[in-house]
C-alpha cells in the first residue's frame, strides 16, 4: 500500500499523582498556558513538516518537543493513512521522491488507487525520473466491480488472486492514468517515440503484429506543437466503451475507439511487467482494503 506520512500528534495526559500537594490557581494557569504554547510550537513544527517531509531538522525538533525520558507515552509520533482512508476530493497525495502530487479525486468521481514513477535508463549508466504516474478509476464502477466478482474472497485470497489484474485491464471500468512530466528536458518528440516502443510492444503481445495502424493513430496525438514543460500533465483515460480519451494538461488532443489499445495503455501500469512493480503492488493494497470496506 502506499502510505502517506502525516504528522499526527498522539499524547496522553499524565495520571494524577495523590501524593501531590494541592496546587495553587496561579500554578495551574501558568502550567496551562505553558502546555499550550508546547503544542501550539509543535502543531507550527507539524506544519512545517508537511510543507517539507524531508527537513531533518523539523522532524527533530517535534520528536524532540515530545520525547519524554520516563516512558509516559509509548505512543509513535508518525501516523499513516492508506489511499483508500484518504479519498477526500480536496486532499492530494505526494510522491517522495519527486514531491509531485496528485488529487485524491480527479473528475469527482475517479478514485487514487496508487502512485509511481518511471524512469528511464540512460546509456545503462544511470536511470533519469521521467515522469510520476496516479492511477485513478471509477468509484462506483469499481466498487460493484470487486463485490460482483470478488466479494466473497478474503483480502488473502483476493491478493493472491493472479487473474485480478487481467480482467480489471480487459473491463470496462472508466480508469485514467494520470502522467505528470518531471524530467525538464522532455520533448513530446521523445514522448511519441517512448509510446511507439511501450505501447507497440503490448499492442503486439495482445493482438499480434498486424497493429500499426492503430499505434500511429494513437502516437501521432503528441504533435510537435505542444510543448511539455515540467509540470505538465498527460492523461490517458479509459470512458465506457473501451474509448481511450487523451488529454495534455486538460486539453483533449484526440479520443480512439480499441478494447485493445485500452488495454495496451493500463498493461503498462498494472499488467505483469509494470514500469513500476511496488506501484503496482500499492495499488493490489488498496483494492484489497476496498472490497471489504
Amino acid at each position: 500500500m502506499v502510505s502517506l506520512r502525516f504528522p499526527f500528534l498522539f499524547s496522553q495526559p499524565p495520571k494524577p499523582n495523590p501524593k501531590l500537594p494541592h496546587t495553587k490557581p496561579t500554578t495551574t494557569a501558568s502550567t496551562f498556558l505553558a502546555a499550550s504554547a508546547v503544542v501550539s510550537t509543535a502543531g507550527a513544527a507539524a506544519i512545517a513538516i508537511c510543507q517539507d517531509p524531508k527537513d531533518p531538522f523539523l522532524k527533530k525538533a517535534l520528536n524532540s518537543l515530545f520525547s519524554n525520558k520516563s516512558n509516559h507515552c509509548s505512543l509513535p509520533l508518525w501516523g499513516s493513512l492508506s489511499l483508500a482512508e484518504n479519498s477526500s476530493s480536496s486532499s492530494t497525495v505526494v510522491e517522495s521522491k519527486t514531491g509531485v502530487s496528485f488529487p485524491s479525486v480527479l473528475d469527482d468521481s475517479k478514485r487514487l488507487l496508487g502512485i509511481g514513477l518511471r524512469k528511464k535508463s540512460v546509456l545503462g549508466l544511470k536511470n533519469i525520473d521521467v515522469y510520476a504516474f496516479g492511477v485513478y478509476a471509477d468509484d462506483n464502477g469499481l466498487k460493484k466491480f470487486l463485490s460482483e466478482k470478488y466479494g466473497k474472497l478474503s483480502n488473502t485470497e483476493f491478493k493472491e488472486n493472479k487473474e485480478f489484474n487481467e480482467y480489471l485491464i480487459e473491463n470496462d471500468i472508466c480508469m485514467t492514468v494520470r502522467l505528470q512530466i518531471v524530467y525538464s528536458k522532455l520533448s513530446i518528440r521523445s514522448v511519441r517515440s517512448a509510446f511507439e516502443e511501450s505501447v507497440g510492444s503490448r499492442l503486439q503481445k495482445f493482438g499480434g503484429s498486424d497493429n500499426k495502424d492503430l499505434l500511429q493513430r494513437f502516437t501521432s496525438q503528441f504533435k510537435d506543437e505542444y510543448k511539455i514543460p515540467r509540470g505538465s500533465l498527460i492523461d490517458l483515460s479509459r470512458e465506457r466503451g473501451h474509448v481511450l480519451c487523451t488529454k495534455i494538461d486538460g486539453k483533449e488532443v484526440g479520443s480512439i475507439q480499441s478494447q485493445l489499445l485500452c488495454q495496451s495503455i493500463l498493461d503498462l501500469y498494472i499488467g505483469k511487467d509494470p514500469f513500476d512493480r511496488q506501484a503496482k503492488e500499492d495499488i493490489e493494497h488498496n483494492l484489497a482494503s476496498l472490497l471489504h470496506k
